[in-house]
């Protein structure tokens, strides 16, 4: 049936997923972190994905002694971990009843806390140094949300908030796929496929992130979600679908 070759976005395991897929959801993925992440720096001069950043602060504040600044890197980093810990335990804990409503619940926290970062923005936003740290907080704990989970999805291929590791990684592929005489697989081109949609994704979702902060300021942080409920969505159309034409059959028969 046409319904079994739609692509899955996250019903589907690491073996069972398909090139599309993966490409489907390192591009979604790495345009939500991109818009993320810039927002963040334009708005409270703190990167929300690059914990490598944030590990440098935390050393230099260290050995500055500013011990206010320490604690706050090290909720920040803790959130991260937490977001990924989460991410993580939820899908092992729902995996046996149902693959889509495992995946689906760290995405729907996510939902739910860049939603809130939108309306508080919006609404009640002063710009107190306070706010700015819970703010980017909340933002890094959706990030580790995020990660966290397109990681175990498609078996550590996918890191959409770690960039650092993507560029290490495609430099090792491209080594390979020019050494000569070595053996061009399939499965080297697919990864290298993935990972320069991560970072045109990315590099797409962090101009998207500048420009729109700076025209629309925390109402941009309601257009993330849309993003985040369009993966959601994709999964359940085939079986909306699905389930229309056996009604429209049954109607007419």
């Amino acid at each position: 049936m046409i319904f079994t070759t739609i692509a899955i976005l996250l019903r589907n395991t690491k073996e069972e997923r398909t090139l599309k897929e993966n490409l489907l959801l390192a591009s979604s993925t790495a345009f939500v972190s991109g818009v993320t992440n810039v927002a963040g720096v334009v708005a409270f001069l703190a990167f929300t994905t690059n914990m490598t950043g944030h590990f440098a602060n935390l050393a230099r504040n260290v050995i500055e002694r500013n011990l206010s600044q320490v604690i706050i890197f090290l909720v920040w980093l803790f959130l991260f971990f937490a977001g990924a810990f989460t991410s993580n335990f939820l899908v092992r804990w729902q995996s046996h009843k149902s693959a889509y409503r495992a995946n689906a619940a760290p995405i729907i926290l996510e939902i739910i806390i860049l939603l809130f970062v939108a309306y508080y923005g919006t609404n009640h936003y002063d710009g107190t140094l306070a706010e700015k740290q819970i703010i980017t907080g909340a933002l890094i704990l959706s990030m580790g949300l995020q990660n966290g989970l397109v990681s175990n999805i498609s078996g550590g291929i996918i890191k959409t908030s770690h960039l650092t590791g993507v560029f290490t990684d495609l430099g090792a592929d491209f080594a390979e796929l020019f050494y000569p005489n070595a053996q061009k697989s399939p499965l080297l081109k697919n990864r290298m496929y993935i990972r320069l949609t991560i970072l045109g994704f990315y590099f797409a979702g962090a101009l998207a992130g500048g420009y729109f902060f700076d025209k629309y300021d925390f109402m941009m942080f309601y257009f993330i979600p849309v993003i985040l409920f369009t993966i959601l969505y994709y999964d359940l159309s085939p079986l909306a679908l699905h389930k229309i034409a056996r009604l429209f059959f049954k109607v007419n028969n």
